[in-house]
């Protein structure tokens, strides 16, 4: 069976991150944006992973310049702006398409494990969250109007499993 673990995507600086690095915690993988409504949820997300990463959660960001071009900024710019507005320190990768043809397959198996309203695997808009297991055999979609502090409990469970 194929888990998020099975994928390579880039980091930040276009380097090569095998997501089997990350086996055995619980990811939260969310699709960014520097200038969307929900970006302030950046604090939210900071405060999650300062509180949880101790105990093994790691938040992965993936800018994506789909939804109303929230993210024209190059990769160096949207780390600057992550971390000089919102003291992001989980980890950012490249920008990447989560919709479409061109949809990056890490994408692409999120929205097949954890489909979205009637079923639609298509992401609606910046910020939705995949809460993914630490074996990666389940994945759970959050809505981008989810705000960070609405995932502790399912954190926990996911931590504590």
């Amino acid at each position: 069976m194929t888990t998020v673990f099975d994928f390579t995507v880039n980091d930040i600086h276009g380097q090569a991150k095998s997501l089997a690095d990350y086996r055995g915690q619980v990811l939260l993988v969310v699709n960014v944006a520097s200038q969307c409504g929900f970006t302030p949820q950046y604090t939210g997300l900071q405060s999650v992973y300062e509180r949880y990463h101790e105990r093994g959660l790691e938040i992965l960001g993936f800018p994506c310049n789909q939804f109303g071009h929230q993210e024209p900024g190059s990769n160096e710019q949207i780390e600057q702006f992550c971390e000089t507005r919102f003291s992001v320190g989980f980890p950012l990768f490249s920008k990447l398409d989560v919709n479409g043809t061109g949809a990056d397959p890490l994408y692409k198996h999120l929205k097949h494990a954890a489909p979205g309203i009637l079923g639609s695997e298509r992401i609606k808009w910046n910020f939705t969250k995949f809460l993914v297991s630490k074996d990666g055999s389940r994945v759970t979609r959050f809505a981008p109007n989810t705000k960070p502090e609405e995932l502790v409990s399912a954190i926990e469970a996911a931590l504590n499993a």
